[in-house]
């Protein structure tokens, strides 16, 4: 896992760095967005199926939250 690069003490970023952070972010956004709406859903805490049926669920929970 890819993790943004941390200020150093009493310096700034550079611009790189900068635009790396803004990327790396952009790129996570949507997976937590749709993480954050199933948990928001409850459906983990709903559902009386089996964990497979759940992932397919998540699966498609995530692609629509895509599409958006």
């Amino acid at each position: 896992m890819t993790t943004a690069l941390r200020l150093p003490l009493r310096q700034d970023l550079t611009t790189t760095q900068r635009t790396e952070n803004r990327a790396l972010s952009a790129a996570r956004a949507p997976g937590e967005r749709s993480i954050a709406r199933l948990k928001s859903l409850r459906i983990p805490h709903k559902a009386r199926c089996s964990p497979a049926r759940m992932t397919a669920i998540a699966a498609a929970v995530f692609t629509l939250d895509r599409q958006r």
